[in-house]
């Protein structure tokens, strides 16, 4: 068997060197439908993601966002979280003499055995407030 293997390969090169422009021919025609078969799987890779995410996004149900209300009763008062906040909102205009705008963050603890509400705007200033 090794000896068949060895002429079919002898006679491949004799076949190549008898007529390289026929081989070179070929052996460009192979290359370029490698590239060719190359690029397509690459596309192919490339689209399969972007198909499985949508599929997945399909299948999948939209999440809803939970309603929330906080309310706190004490003392036969009662405030929700909305009511407190636009307290807040009230001393940063109001007492504080501040522009609307330049609030961003509202921190607030309410203590409901002290009658009041302490709060922390934009990270630094606090204080406190009556309910």
């Amino acid at each position: 068997m090794a000896a068949s293997k060895k002429v079919t390969v002898n006679a491949a090169e004799e076949a190549v060197k008898a007529e390289p422009a026929k081989t070179a021919k070929k052996v460009a025609a192979v290359q370029k439908a490698v590239e060719e078969t190359v690029k397509a799987a690459q596309e192919k890779a490339k689209e399969a993601p972007k198909a499985a995410g949508r599929r997945r996004a399909a299948k999948s149900p939209a999440k809803k966002e939970i309603k929330t209300q906080v309310h706190v009763q004490f003392g036969g008062k009662s405030y929700s979280g909305e009511d407190l906040v636009k307290i807040a909102k009230d001393v940063w205009k109001y007492d504080l003499k501040q522009k609307a705008k330049d609030l961003t963050d509202v921190d607030l603890y309410v203590k409901p055995e002290e009658n009041k509400a302490y709060y922390v705007f934009n990270g630094d200033i606090t204080g406190n407030f009556d309910l």
